[in-house]
């Protein structure tokens, strides 16, 4: 029978119409947990119900990011610890490479994948850090609206140029200095990187086994690649453009 995750749901406040995301989980046993990710159309804000009684690692001081610019006296807690730590809980028995049938449902299709809880668990966190209200993660939100999960690295230096690139664009019709050189990306990725890391200690305290610091780990290791590998992959894929090149 499946486990139905039922936290992450809508709550009100004129929010009648949320983006949903579903990812379920089937392991080999035939046991099935499902995550349902509803976002604020507008904003693409995580929504979910408020905690009654959160874990202590999710509390802002614990384990702190060493570049987090929120007050702890105005934030109890870690926004993204908060929003986690139900998915942190369902998966803190589990090893990172163990074997999972992955279904990932959005408004538009369904992505399947035969692949490791890692790498699974991996794109639901992605989500959530992005949308939880992190003043770092959330220059990353824009491509939530356009999830794709298990992205390979080229595709995501993809998306993530575009976004970065439509951002400046917004900037420059705003009449704002825009920066169409890559190197804002590259401190982009910088700060996420760092957020990766220092997340990735906060998220220890939760787990007996390693699957959902290996998740973190997986989310950074693409955190790290993309700066270095970004105008590389632009090159190699250059000629795709060469209709808008003459």
């Amino acid at each position: 029978m499946p486990y139905n995750n039922p936290l992450y749901f809508h709550r009100g406040g004129g929010m009648e119409n949320p983006i949903k995301i579903t990812y379920s989980f089937k392991f080999s046993e035939g046991a099935n947990r499902i995550f349902n990710i509803l976002l604020d159309r507008q904003t693409l804000a995580f929504l979910s119900e408020k905690k009654s009684d959160p874990p202590l690692w999710a509390k802002l001081n614990h384990n702190k990011c060493s570049n987090c610019s929120l007050d702890e006296h105005s934030n109890k807690y870690c926004p993204v610890a908060l929003n986690l730590s139900d998915i942190a809980e369902e998966f803190k028995d589990f090893f990172a490479y163990e074997n999972v049938s992955v279904t990932v449902t959005t408004e538009d299709r369904t992505y399947s994948k035969d692949t490791t809880i890692q790498q699974g668990l991996s794109a639901l966190i992605g989500i959530i850090m992005t949308t939880s209200g992190c003043p770092v993660m959330e220059r990353l939100k824009p491509m939530v609206r356009f999830h794709l999960p298990f992205a390979s690295l080229t595709e995501t230096i993809f998306r993530m140029v575009s976004m970065y690139l439509m951002a400046q664009y917004f900037l420059n019709q705003e009449g704002r200095a825009a920066n169409w050189k890559l190197t804002g990306l590259d401190n982009i990725y910088a700060e996420v990187g760092q957020v990766n890391r220092d997340f990735a200690q906060r998220l220890a305290d939760a787990a007996k086994k390693d699957a959902n610091v290996n998740a973190l780990v997986n989310l950074d290791c693409f955190a790290t690649m993309v700066p270095l590998a970004a105008e590389e992959t632009l090159n190699e894929i250059k000629s795709y453009f060469s209709a808008h090149l003459k």
